[in-house]
């Protein structure tokens, strides 16, 4: 049973909580009140910022940023430095000049590749998943009329990865199924690794193969 308190004690409780910027406990300390009571009279005001409190924040949030900033800045420099041995071995090149075509540019958090060509599927998953220091996710575009488990058995055999790793993205049908021109009999499979730094060294990659073509 909760005692009736004075309408004054109670915005008292509130000009304490806004002004002073006290706690629960603080506030029924300071009032000779319940907990319980200042709970539901302030429970849904929260104890404003200070300035100070707020740039204390913009600071550690300015060096989060300068911080992540700093590293992919690394990991670019780093891309510089492998590039010249791993343009030695065998289909690096390949993979690189298919990313220029074909892969994800938007975004700096991942790296990913579709394509429905089998070889290159196969190109992207190996050195994806031997770059990336994260895992790397499957998702396949599908029509409706498409065996889902032929479909994950291939892709599973083509690239030694087990069913279960390979997710599901239905490819929407215009018209219909039977006179349809999609030709991509195994559907369109996307390699994917959310690696930011990998996706800064492959940034440095891109533009030293590019700078070659020039």
């Amino acid at each position: 049973m909760f005692v009736a308190h004075p309408e004054y004690i109670r915005q008292k409780a509130i000009d304490l909580r806004i002004g002073t910027q006290l706690t629960i406990d603080e506030i029924a300390e300071r009032l000779a009140v319940s907990r319980t009571t200042v709970f539901y009279w302030v429970q849904d005001i929260p104890i404003p910022e200070t300035r100070k409190q707020s740039a204390a924040r913009q600071r550690a949030s300015d060096a989060n940023r300068d911080r992540a900033r700093r590293k992919r800045e690394q990991a670019y420099a780093e891309g510089v430095t492998m590039y010249p041995d791993l343009m030695n071995e065998p289909t690096f090149r390949d993979f690189i000049c298919m990313y220029v075509g074909e892969g994800t540019k938007r975004g700096r958090n991942s790296v990913a590749l579709c394509n429905s060509d089998p070889a290159v599927v196969k190109l992207a998953n190996t050195w994806i998943s031997r770059l990336s220091a994260r895992a790397v996710s499957y998702s396949i575009q599908y029509h409706a009329d498409q065996s889902l488990v032929e479909l994950r058995e291939f892709w599973s055999d083509w690239l030694g990865i087990g069913p279960e790793q390979i997710a599901f993205q239905r490819k929407s049908n215009s018209g219909e199924l039977a006179g349809r021109t999609w030709r991509s009999a195994h559907g369109v499979l996307t390699v994917r690794s959310g690696d930011t730094y990998l996706k800064c060294r492959l940034m440095a990659w891109m533009d030293l193969l590019k700078a070659e073509w020039h």
